[in-house]
């Protein structure tokens, strides 16, 4: 009589995870298969091509740094707090992952633009957001926030909180007890949200067309010029799509997969 291993799965299992990476993978074959292989390097080097790749970059780095500097604080709180109007926020807090980008660029717009709740005194005191780079970073923030604090909470209930009140029984103070231990403990968490903000930064579009527009060299980042150049040139939209998507491989598997592996 054989004997299956506990861990195996039935074969059955393996027909629509087959189905389900042929249907991810596909469209990227797709992409692959349209660019202009022959004018590859040169499609992609172009000068709109490299600024717009460039402006991405920066923007998702900046928007990822951010992220950092509210989601950290963010999930612990979520995560440990046990008031009742912290689990009222957390929903609110959440909301960017299911809501559509265009909402959120408009949302952003009538909070921050020149007649927006507070767009209209920052313009009173000669500080224009909308429609800079500025508010790239803002829309970028606004739907890649989540994606940190998501993964980072899930890595704080996972932790617990018991090194934390051993240091503190020993005579740590709450700062040190946040530098030493909490964050340390939080490293694979934080590693995981930060890959996963950046990547969302980087394909942000729907947003940032709305609240930021698309300025050559100002707001136009890779995404909005694949749009653009889709009407007007294929083969460059191809190939920058393609630009696009092996970033993005690059940053998650080069530099998340084994942390994005152990996310919660």
């Amino acid at each position: 009589m054989a004997f299956h291993r506990p861990t195996e799965l039935p074969r059955w299992v393996y027909v629509p995870a087959a189905v389900g990476a042929a249907f991810v993978i596909l469209p990227l074959v797709g992409i692959a298969v349209r660019v202009d292989w022959p004018h590859f390097w040169a499609l992609i080097s172009s000068p709109s091509a490299t600024t717009a790749l460039t402006l991405s970059l920066k923007t998702a780095a900046a928007s990822t740094l951010l992220c950092l500097l509210l989601g950290v604080p963010m999930a612990l709180v979520l995560a440990r707090s046990r008031a009742r109007a912290v689990r009222l926020l957390r929903p609110l807090v959440l909301l960017p992952l299911v809501l559509p980008p265009v909402v959120g660029g408009i949302a952003l717009l009538y909070a921050f633009g020149r007649l927006g709740l507070l767009g209209r005194y920052l313009d009173a005191a000669g500080i224009h957001i909308a429609f800079t780079t500025t508010a790239v970073v803002l829309a970028q923030t606004f739907v890649s926030l989540p994606f940190l604090v998501i993964a980072l909470e899930g890595a704080a209930r996972t932790a617990g909180a018991d090194y934390e009140v051993v240091a503190a029984t020993l005579g740590a103070g709450r700062n040190t007890v946040w530098w030493r231990v909490t964050l340390p403990l939080l490293t694979p968490g934080l590693i995981s949200g930060a890959v996963l903000a950046f990547a969302r930064s980087l394909g942000e579009f729907g947003a940032t067309l709305t609240f930021a527009g698309s300025r050559e060299g100002v707001t136009r980042t890779l995404p909005l010029a694949i749009y653009l150049e889709r009407v007007t040139d294929a083969d460059a939209a191809a190939a920058m799509s393609l630009l696009l998507v092996a970033v993005a491989a690059v940053v998650v598997l080069g530099l998340g997969s084994r942390r994005l592996a152990g996310i919660g």
